[in-house]
Order: C-alpha cells, then structure tokens, then sequence
C-alpha cells in the first residue's frame, strides 16, 4: 500500500520534525518498557525482514510469531484464511477488542544495502519467480504487534474483556482479511467491538502518527477493457476497424468520469496503467486490451465510475462503426477492496487521547489517501456493531525527512526497493499507541 505524495505535504508545513519528543504519561511505563524490550523486538524484527514471504505463502512467519503468542498464554488458532492467525485471549468481563498486523511481503528485489536485507527468492502465483522484500513495512507492523501483545500481557491486571489479535495474510493482493472473514474469524472467535491497526508511512518523518476520520482510503477496483476490431494490413486502414485507435478513443474518454461527471470535491482517480495491443509496425491487430485502476470513496461514487467505463467504452466503439458483436468486453477484477472508513468520533477521541501522550506535534490529522487497504473488511462486515480505526506512524529517519523537505529531494515510497524504515521507532512508536489506546477501551 502506498501513501499518497498530499500525506507529505500536509506535513511540510508543520514543526514535526522540531516536535517529535514528548513526555509519557507519569502514570504508566509503557514506553520505557518497550525501550527495555527493543533489542529482543529488533531481533524478531530483522529476521521477519531477511525472510519475508509472498500473499497466502506466509507459512514460516505465521509459525514463529503463532510460537510468540502461545508463549504468552493467547489461544492461538493458525490456517484462518489459509495462513492467517487468530490468538485470542480472555480475561474477564468486558469489550472485544481486535489489533491486527498484516504478513506478506511483495515481489521486489530489495535495495537498500541493510545487513540484514532479504535475499529471499520466491515463485509468484504467476509461476514468476521474484525476489521477495518487506518493501511495505508489514516486519514493522508484526513487530509492533508482538510488542502490543508483550505489554498487554503484561498488564493483564489493569483491563477486562476479551483481547483478539489477528495475523492476516495477502494485503498486497486485498484478499487476505476477506479469507479470514470467510474462514469464520467472526463466527468461530469473538466477534470485535473495536478494532484497531496501524500502518507504517514513508512520507512522514520517524514517530509522527497521522489519523483521518471518516474515509482514510480509498475503493481500488481493477477493470480490463479488451477492445476488438478488425485487423489488417497497416498500408489499408480504410480495411480495418483499428483497435489501437479506438483504445486511445477510450483512454482520451475516460478522463472525463472525473473531470466533467464528478462533484469536482468528489475524489477519484481512473488511471489506465497498460495499453497492449498488435506485435509488428506494418500490421494492424484485431484487438487491444487496456488495464485500469479506479479509486473512489463512496459506494456511489464507485458504482457511477464503473458504470461510466462500461458507457465510454461501447460509446466509442458505436462512434467508430464497430459492429455489435464486436463490441469492448469490460471485465471488472473479484478482488475488489472496499474503502477504509474510520469511525469519525472514534478517531477524533482516540486521537486527541494520542495527543496527551505524545505532544500535539506528533499527532496530526491528515488527508485522505487514494491508496487502498483491506483493513477495511473488518468494519464493513458489520459496520452497526463494529467500530474501527487504522493511522499511521511515519517511518523516516528525521535529520532525512527534514533534508529531504528542505533541498526538494524525492524519497522512497512503500514499494520501493530502497524504502527501510527507522524501524525502532516506527515499532515503538506503534506498540505504545496501540498499547495506550487498547488499556483506555479495556479499563477496569
């Protein structure tokens, strides 16, 4: 998942990178007791970095951190979803609480010149083989979650409830929380009243957490387009009905769904990231197929852009004379992933408890992303009874952030090969947060 470049720059303006140290509260050790913890959590760091797995092959690591939470004492149940884990904990009177930390790493040759950088080769769904890398940040997101557990283990005695923390499988292809949901995480477990994640951020400096109520990202739906003509020789256009053509008619068109049929205060994005089509200069093919990428918010926005692809596209064709039995086939991929939508006053509440803990400089609302994430499952699988919240915990060392913003230098992004977090403070920086906000719902 990537974070959108307006993340950054809601951030420029501000003194994070001035701000980023602030007192904790004088009541409680949490942060001083994961200090304590940090070099044991390195270690399960850099070796969830060195050997990261891709979607639903998450079987080693699924291991380990399974081995991690019956230690402490969770139920742990392994396989939910295929690789996904569920450890749950009761203790008493009180909510559910549900924390979750995403596995899988992603088919990118690793960069970043780190000792312990991953050399993992791996045979993609594809039959590809690819390097593998934790290019997302999801080691931190497992550390921060085994430090989560560690503290509130720890303090068993000041809460009540029952905890459930998950281990979920294939983010990067949005379909692992929907496995684990079909694999009755809320029918054979309890069923969450909160639920609760994190995300590492690559375009904000080390320790700053962002929030934003309501959408924080958007729908991602992939749609294919194979456009069909009739192919012939480049010399006799006037024979054909030129496929290449009509796509570029299509490409040109579909800008409009958002530029002229959208509330322009109605955010989306269509983006057509492939155009394949014909294999010789003197040759005109009988077909070409476009591959999209559309994001949106709302139900009704999605729903109005996708209807407006499958409209360009067959109103294109009939302007270029194609027959009705050659008209596009549009094909729209299963593994949507819906929009995430954090419960506003939640967020807010949760938010403002944040910056009693870390400052008001380190904790900042911030824009919508069009990045997708399929946290967002969790709450749309009973958003009447479920209440939800995922923000971020910037992950760049400061004095570079800092740099970076004053000489206009790029930074890496998730995904990138180069992108290496200050990992301590990012699982820091989480655990605390996460820890925090979990005792403050669970109190006795």
């Amino acid at each position: 998942m990537k974070v959108a470049h307006h993340l950054a720059r809601s951030l420029a303006a501000s003194a994070l990178a001035l701000g980023l140290v602030a007192t904790a509260h004088a009541q409680d050790t949490i942060r001083s007791d994961i200090a304590a913890d940090m070099p044991g959590l390195m270690e399960i760091y850099r070796d969830l970095h060195a050997n990261p797995e891709l979607s639903f092959q998450e079987v080693k690591t699924a291991a380990k951190l399974s081995a991690e939470a019956r230690r402490l004492g969770f139920e742990v149940t392994e396989g939910v979803g295929k690789t996904g884990v569920v450890a749950v904990m009761k203790n008493g009177p009180g909510p559910v609480v549900m924390l979750r930390a995403d596995m899988d790493g992603l088919p990118v040759v690793e960069q970043t010149g780190l000792a312990y950088a991953s050399k993992v080769r791996a045979m993609s769904p594809a039959g590809i083989e690819t390097g593998v890398m934790h290019a997302c940040g999801h080691d931190t997101h497992m550390t921060g979650w085994v430090a989560t557990a560690r503290q509130l283990v720890k303090r068993k005695a000041e809460w009540s409830g029952t905890l459930v923390m998950i281990l979920q499988p294939a983010e990067e292809i949005g379909s692992g929380a929907l496995a684990m949901l079909e694999d009755g995480l809320y029918t054979r477990f309890p069923k969450p009243q909160y639920v609760l994640g994190f995300h590492d951020a690559a375009q904000a400096p080390a320790g700053f957490i962002g929030y934003t109520p309501g959408f924080a990202l958007a729908n991602v739906d992939s749609v294919d387009i194979k456009v069909k003509g009739l192919g012939g020789h480049g010399a006799y256009p006037q024979s054909t009905k030129d496929p290449i053509v009509l796509g570029a008619r299509i490409v040109t068109t579909l800008q409009t769904l958002i530029s002229r049929e959208l509330d322009p205060q109605d955010a989306a994005v269509v983006t057509v990231g492939s155009f394949q089509a014909g294999a010789k200069h003197n040759i005109i093919s009988d077909e070409a197929t476009l591959l999209l990428t559309v994001r949106s918010y709302s139900d009704e926005t999605r729903a109005k852009i996708l209807e407006g692809i499958k409209r360009i596209a067959r109103g294109e064709a009939i302007a270029a004379g194609v027959p009705d039995d050659k008209m596009p086939m549009v094909t729209m991929s299963d593994t949507f992933t819906p929009a995430v939508f954090n419960s506003p006053d939640f967020t807010q509440e949760q938010a403002a408890y944040l910056k009693t803990r870390f400052g008001e400089k380190r904790v900042e609302q911030v824009a919508p992303s069009m990045g997708g994430e399929d946290f967002s499952r969790f709450y749309r699988a009973d958003p009447d009874n479920i209440t939800s919240l995922i923000f971020w915990v910037g992950g760049v060392p400061v004095e570079e952030y800092t740099k970076a913003k004053k000489e206009g230098i790029e930074m890496p992004s998730l995904h990138s090969p180069f992108w290496a977090p200050e990992a301590d403070t990012v699982i820091a920086t989480a655990a605390e947060a996460m820890t925090a906000m979990t005792l403050k719902l669970m109190a006795k």
